[in-house]
């Protein structure tokens, strides 16, 4: 079955595409929304809505918001202002080789772990929610990941599938998981011959924005640019309304909720509920906690008017993404013709109105703001899927920031090209050519330092080896194909030397010599034969790279009864003593990669690691079952005793 998992850094949601339409999945407690939470215990760990319940009881031990730190070092600055911003009730340490390890009480003692497996544990969760939920077992999935994920975190995330068991068949970016949920049903959409119709997608979640402009065709889907602040999301709302309530009950009732996080988890837990609220009210709203600290009660109150005026700072950052956007795609607002706004904080009314007021459009609700994610990877995952009937729809979607490739140049070429520049379609292969006389090493890199979120702008770095001088010629031709896949993320695929043979060929062996031929010819076939998802500029390329240097036409039979006739004649054995034939040969040169991603010896123990766990998680759930099987029973007799057995019981 096609299942799509949307990962949030709150909450996650599980959908599958069926012949009938897309379902979203409830888990466990018949909710479809599983709260991104892990809690740890003496005997198990519980995730999703059981260890979001324990984050006041068991409060340092459970995790949670950790999608954030997968694939950063602990000395990131992003990292940092998380743990600075948003103070974290578990450890949070640096690990020997800078990672990031979280901390907590689990089985005998205390347990590391890094956010990856979290990620992990997470997605096993979700896994079985699907595997419950279908009847069936569930290995391919296509998982969402915010827009502004760079390479190192779209590796780690594949890597956590990989830990829990998954096949991660795409990770999809969040908005184009929503363009495609929103294109595929739309019936009113221009033919490939007509003017794009042009749809702003607006994705304001718990933790960050995300805002794309995509345009639609009947068959297709192009993403034009997009922009983000990964920074603001619903939970800087909540954090405004914690702090003004936090001053206003320290100055009323002489409480401090900053210097203690379980009365703070509590504060932003309420706030959290009175902005719901006042999105849906404009009168003054109440806010009511008993035992708040030092057995004290507190009450407060506040209106959306005076909510907004808080928020002033972050609707101004709001409208800036969203300037930014209609400036980097160099589009007007007379070229939209729809805003689509999911998301789970989207419901705010002053981010609304902000939508309204820049892009002159008012923001539509047709997707479902929760699951619209969800339900766009689910169809994804349908269209990759073979088996699966999807009408035919393409996606485009396009690389956030722009890649160079640098290397070691010789005194007649540069030393770097700008590759992928930001927007550029993926995915997308590149064919370049190099000609070298020894091994050599390639440097992929993000142009922009200050674009991206991350302090380290390096992708990786590609040793490309075994490459000799050929005999006849000053130099090797090294022809290189880099790729920046479905994932989002940069590869290279494949090095090739082509090298110029000069052959002898003799009379004596000219049948052999045609089978040599004939095998070559062969061979050349197939190299030229078209890699499926290659684009069409880089086939020729290859294509004439085969064919530089035309082939000898084969020997005839008749040809070769003449030569025998003629071995008299001096002039004819003198033209027919040796012949030379040029031919292209086409070495496949063996890539190096170094880059930031786990083992496989790594990702084997970590596997093996998460079996453990979900065993022990198995025989406590067992455990506990067959605990509550024997009182079921002890009841039920206890009741037949009285009523259905009672003629048959005798006092003692």
């Amino acid at each position: 079955m096609p299942v799509g998992f949307d990962i949030g850094n709150s909450s996650c949601f599980v959908a599958v595409a069926r012949q009938g339409g897309i379902e979203t999945i409830d888990n466990e407690y018949s909710s479809r929304n599983t709260p991104a939470f892990v809690s740890f215990n003496e005997k198990n760990r519980s995730i999703g809505v059981s260890a979001k319940n324990q984050c006041i009881t068991n409060l340092k031990n459970t995790v949670s918001v950790f999608k954030r730190f997968i694939g950063r070092k602990f000395t990131d600055p992003f990292v940092q202002q998380e743990l600075t911003d948003f103070p974290k009730p578990y450890k949070v340490e640096q690990g020997k080789n800078g990672e990031i390890l979280i901390k907590v009480q689990y089985l005998e003692g205390e347990q590391q772990f890094t956010p990856e497996q979290m990620m992990a544990a997470l997605l096993t969760k979700l896994k079985q929610i699907s595997e419950a939920g279908l009847k069936t077992k569930v290995v391919d999935v296509v998982v969402s990941v915010p827009t502004f994920f760079t390479d190192i975190e779209r590796r780690a995330m594949l890597n956590s599938c990989e830990v829990a068991g998954l096949n991660c068949m795409k990770v999809m970016n969040d908005s184009t998981a929503a363009a495609l949920g929103y294109g595929i049903y739309k019936q009113d959409l221009p033919a490939e011959t007509e003017k794009a119709k042009n749809v702003v997608f607006v994705d304001i979640g718990y933790c960050s924005l995300q805002v794309a402009i995509v345009a639609f065709h009947k068959t297709k889907l192009k993403v034009l640019a997009t922009n983000f602040d990964p920074c603001l999301g619903g939970r800087n709302f909540d954090k405004i309304l914690a702090d003004y309530f936090q001053q206003d009950f320290k100055e009323r009732y002489k409480v401090d909720a900053g210097k203690n996080m379980k009365a703070r988890l509590r504060l932003e837990t309420e706030c959290e509920r009175l902005k719901k609220l006042m999105s849906a009210n404009t009168q003054s709203i109440p806010i009511n906690i008993e035992c708040f600290m030092d057995d004290k009660d507190v009450t407060g109150r506040m209106d959306r008017t005076q909510f907004e005026e808080l928020s002033a700072g972050l609707l101004q950052r709001i409208e800036t993404v969203f300037q930014t956007l209609l400036e980097n795609s160099k589009m007007s607002t007379s070229d939209l013709a729809a805003v689509e706004i999911v998301g789970g904080s989207s419901r705010v009314p002053s981010i609304k109105s902000l939508v309204q007021k820049v892009f002159g459009i008012e923001p539509s609700t047709t997707l479902n703001a929760d699951e619209a994610v969800a339900r766009g990877c689910s169809l994804q995952n349908a269209i990759l899927n073979p088996t699966f009937r999807v009408r035919d729809f393409s996606i485009n979607d396009a690389q956030p920031y722009s890649i160079t490739l640098s290397w070691q140049a010789t005194m007649e070429e540069d030393s770097s090209m700008e590759l992928f520049p930001k927007y550029h379609m993926i995915p997308m292969s590149k064919v370049l050519t190099f000609y070298r006389t020894e091994p050599f090493q390639l440097e992929a890199k993000y142009t922009h330092k200050n674009d991206v979120p991350i302090p380290d702008t390096n992708i990786g770095k590609f040793q490309v080896s075994k490459i000799e001088k050929p005999k006849n010629e000053d130099s090797a031709k090294v022809k290189v194909k880099v790729r920046v896949n479905q994932n989002g993320i940069f590869t290279v695929n494949s090095a090739t030397l082509s090298e110029t043979i000069e052959q002898e060929e003799q009379d004596s062996k000219a049948e052999e010599q045609s089978m040599d031929v004939d095998a070559e010819k062969k061979q050349a076939e197939e190299e030229g034969k078209t890699p499926e998802g290659e684009q069409k500029p880089e086939v020729n390329g290859e294509t004439e790279m085969q064919t530089d240097q035309p082939e000898t036409p084969e020997k005839t039979d008749n040809d070769e009864k003449k030569e025998e006739n003629a071995a008299g004649d001096k002039k004819s054995e003198k033209k027919s003593e040796e012949k030379k034939k040029k031919k292209v040969k086409k070495i496949d040169l063996p890539i190096e990669a170094f880059v930031p991603e786990m083992s496989k010896k790594e990702i084997n123990d970590l596997v093996e690691k998460e079996n453990q766990m979900i065993m022990a998680d198995k025989l406590e759930k067992e455990r506990a079952d067959a605990k509550n099987a024997v009182e079921e029973y002890v009841y039920d007799m206890r009741d037949k005793l009285s009523e259905a057995y009672e003629p048959f019981v005798k006092e003692a």
